[in-house]
């Protein structure tokens, strides 16, 4: 039931896209093939985070389905609904009153929609399915002691994880949940079995914390809080989800950013009210323990993202809600194990009916609002649009609506929101790098190298905007100054594939076909199926006199692309000496692919001249000359002129 109510509420969000970083996490071109996939694991820097199995099971996804958002989406749907059966499994295991509504919650509330619907948040439903798994088999081995069931949960709880770090707060969870179960914590029975896992957890958190703050950027002014500062940042923001929890309305995929200050009085409640709860808590702890083990759990599973630790989105808002994918359980099972536990027979008849009458209201107007909040998800205009509306001062969400409608073609409002963003934030410089690809895509390439080195001097470790740099000068003629800025975007980032590609077409037309022929050959090891890059090695090797190697490229360039012409006339080219009727053949397909392909017409001629076939040359060398009149290409018309006199007069 469970299940089927998972999935019937998150059926919209089969007709989602892709959004934001999705195309982070759905696994790159460079990293799809094997040796993409030992990156995964001992690469830190290969993937957005360090997260390799979330990241292997994308690698699996994208080989299974490629590029089918429908497929992820159902994904994330089936590992939510998995994890809400396990929550139930572990709350009928652990004899807590209502857990089917817990679980129901879990499942349908709209805070969740965040985590479901958007696909580069597989992390929290793979990692919760880990996460739950590891404690309902770790509970079972606290009442049986068996070895094997430690060795499971250790072992599940080690690749949650390698999913995602916030499961590191399971250990102490579980000892949350003896003390509720026990009232005590026993060193021999409770503590010391879960020792090594509050070191793996320990490790793999300040290990996230260093590649969050030294790989992905959250360092630099806006993070730099003090301790004060971060306490009331904690309080707030329990108290900010608590209030998503009981009353979800302007769910937002970006909310405002707060401004944290000491001197504002009112800060102070937050920080002060929670500590309030926990000791009243603590204070009911004779009577009931219940309600403490749930604040606890809250808190504690919340902990990682109260402020007190850098993270990436905190550059842009201190919430969201699917930091509190987890640690909602424990609002979750304190609402439904005090409903079920109010005396409502003393009041009223029949309270069992009623008490389920009303629960399964509240679950069924949650359903309803989660299936309205997926629609937000559809994609990045309607994602951003929306976030705008409630939240018209945030920067990001202007900078993403403006490179969606970019791609879109839409490029005077991509511009105004650009702007809007460079106003908001005058430090970002994405919004200066996506002002250069905006320029670029309206051919103003002198502003678009502007807004490029505008990009570089606010950043200058911003990769994309050397390559973009580096790429805008190539195309307006400047190769040696495009070599200088790719070398730079390499050395920052060397497993990018249209680095090197761009950085070898740009030494071959400096003429250092030897340095061109490495960089072809780098973007090739990280990106094998590329046939343009098959192509340009394969033309350089020919030129080098290695023209078994060029076939080899040329073929397999053909291979990953049948209808590409270059490849068909630059083969047919390496092989006419030797092979002229499989080079016929490959002028053909050139000429089939690409009908005005004057050059393929001129060279057909010729090698049906060496084949003796005088009157099916005479005709291509015709043809050559007519489509070289009609392009303006007087050089070619010079050269083909006397050689169609030569071959008309023999």
């Amino acid at each position: 039931m469970i299940a089927v109510l998972t999935c019937a509420v998150y059926l919209p969000s089969l007709r989602c896209g892709f959004i934001w970083d999705d195309n982070a996490h759905v696994t790159r071109p460079e990293l799809r093939s094997f040796s993409g996939l030992y990156h995964i694991w001992f690469d830190v820097g290969a993937t957005q985070q360090y997260y390799p199995l979330l990241h292997t099971a994308f690698w699996i996804e994208q080989k299974l389905w490629g590029e089918q958002a429908w497929a992820y989406h159902l994904v994330n749907v089936l590992e939510h609904a998995g994890a809400a059966c396990l929550v139930y499994l572990i709350l009928q295991r652990l004899q807590i009153p209502g857990a089917l509504l817990a679980a129901m919650l879990f499942a349908v509330h709209p805070v969740q929609v965040e985590s479901v619907a958007w696909i580069a948040e597989q992390k929290n439903t793979l990692s919760a399915l880990f996460y739950l798994s590891a404690m309902l088999t770790y509970l079972n081995f606290d009442v049986s002691r068996q070895r094997k069931r430690y060795a499971l949960a250790a072992f599940l709880f080690v690749l949650g994880l390698l999913t995602k770090t916030v499961t590191a707060t399971l250990p102490a969870a579980l000892l949350v949940i003896f003390w509720w179960q026990r009232g005590t914590l026993s060193w021999q029975r409770d503590v010391r079995a879960l020792a090594p896992w509050f070191i793996l957890g320990a490790a793999a958190g300040l290990f996230t914390a260093w590649v969050e703050q030294n790989l992905i950027g959250a360092e630099g002014a806006l993070y730099q809080l003090s301790v004060l500062q971060r306490s009331l940042l904690a309080g707030r923001v329990i108290w900010f989800y608590i209030a998503k929890l009981v009353w979800p309305s302007n769910l937002l995929f970006i909310y405002p950013r707060w401004e944290i200050d000491a001197a504002i009085w009112w800060q102070c409640l937050f920080p002060a009210a929670t500590i309030a709860v926990f000791i009243g808590f603590w204070l009911l702890r004779r009577r009931c323990r219940g309600p403490l083990a749930c604040w606890l759990f809250y808190v504690g599973t919340l902990f990682p993202a109260l402020g007190f630790f850098n993270v990436f989105p905190f550059i842009y808002s201190f919430v969201a809600d699917h930091f509190q994918y987890l640690a909602s359980l424990g609002m979750f099972v304190l609402f439904a194990g005090t409903v079920m536990s109010l005396p409502v027979h003393r009041f009223v008849r029949p309270a069992p009916k009623i008490v389920i009458a009303l629960s399964g209201a509240v679950v069924a107007m949650m359903a309803v609002l989660s299936w309205r909040q997926i629609q937000v998800y559809a994609d990045n205009v309607t994602l951003f649009q929306n976030t705008l509306r409630s939240n018209p001062n945030c920067w990001m969400a202007h900078n993403n609506l403006g490179f969606e409608l970019m791609t879109r073609g839409d490029l005077d409002d991509a511009t105004n929101h650009f702007q809007e963003s460079l106003r908001l934030n005058p430090s970002n410089w994405t919004a200066l790098l996506n002002m250069g690809l905006t320029a670029e895509k309206a051919n103003r390439i002198p502003d678009a190298i502007h807004w490029y080195e505008e990009a570089i001097s606010k950043e200058p470790t911003f990769f994309f905007a050397y390559y973009h740099l580096g790429h805008a000068l190539l195309i307006t003629g400047h190769p040696k100054e495009a070599v200088k800025h790719f070398s730079e975007a390499i050395r920052l980032r060397p497993e990018y594939p249209p680095t090197h590609f761009d950085c070898g077409t740009a030494l071959a037309q400096l003429g250092e076909n030897g340095e061109a022929m490495l960089q072809y050959a780098a973007a090739l090891q990280l990106q094998p199926d590329d046939p343009d890059a098959h192509h340009n090695l394969a033309f350089l090797l020919a030129a080098a006199g290695h023209p078994d190697q060029a076939v080899a490229h040329f073929q397999e360039a053909l291979r990953l692309r049948p209808n590409f012409p270059e490849a068909h006339f630059n083969l047919a080219n390496t092989i006419a000496h030797n092979d002229p009727q499989e080079a016929i053949q490959h002028y053909r397909s050139a000429i089939q692919f690409r009908p005005d392909y004057a050059e393929a017409y001129a060279n057909l001629a010729s090698t049906y001249a060496q084949i003796g076939d005088r009157i099916a040359a005479i005709a291509a060398m015709q043809k050559a000359i007519d489509l070289a009149k009609d392009q303006g290409n007087q050089t070619l018309v010079q050269q083909l002129e006397p050689l169609l006199h030569s071959y008309e007069s023999r």
